[in-house]
């Protein structure tokens, strides 16, 4: 992986489109394509398509920054939307098992309250706003562009360019920094 260029006052140069090869954006493209692609093979197993994430970020995370901020992106937000599609799964599954359908000679009724059709809605309003984002990440990442999502932007760019990642990039070169930030940052 490259190393990470600083300007003369401390701040990270971010490669430019320009700068990227056509396999990086590729590459950078594809961690949100991972998920369209589980969402087709495993649609009622929502952890497939984390598993998927997981081992596409594992193995491009070393190609180079601007391909591992964008697989590691992708794969924070498929983990907080596989949790959210489980839970709803699983409380479906509890609703379909205490409504005693599997009983023979007895009627089919489902006994499901207002909270579960209000966690259904807030499920899948987050997976269209996923969606949405996740394309939109999908075009600018092809393009040589940077896209933070909210929240997981932050965390995905300090990992692969920002203060952790200039620590880490420090303690592996063995480069003896006399001034360092405090402990926690």
């Amino acid at each position: 992986m490259e190393d990470i260029k600083l300007s003369a006052d401390g701040r990270v140069i971010l490669p430019q489109p320009d700068e990227l090869s056509k396999r990086e954006k590729e590459d950078a493209m594809g961690a949100y394509l991972m998920m369209f692609a589980a969402w087709g093979i495993g649609l009622p197993f929502p952890f497939l398509s984390l598993i998927a994430a997981f081992i596409y970020h594992m193995i491009n995370r070393k190609k180079s920054r601007f391909v591992a901020f964008h697989s590691y992106q992708s794969l924070l937000t498929e983990t907080l939307i596989s949790i959210l599609n489980a839970v709803l799964i699983i409380w479906f599954l509890v609703i379909l098992v205490s409504s005693n359908i599997f009983k023979q000679g007895t009627s089919f009724h489902l006994n499901i309250d207002a909270n579960f059709y209000i966690y259904l809605i807030f499920v899948i309003f987050w997976n269209i706003v996923y969606t949405v984002v996740s394309l939109i990440g999908c075009f600018k990442a092809k393009n040589g562009k940077f896209y933070y999502f909210l929240v997981f932007g932050r965390i995905a760019f300090n990992a692969y360019y920002g203060k952790r990642a200039q620590l880490k990039m420090q303690r592996q070169k063995n480069i003896k920094a006399e001034n360092k930030p405090p402990d926690g940052f």
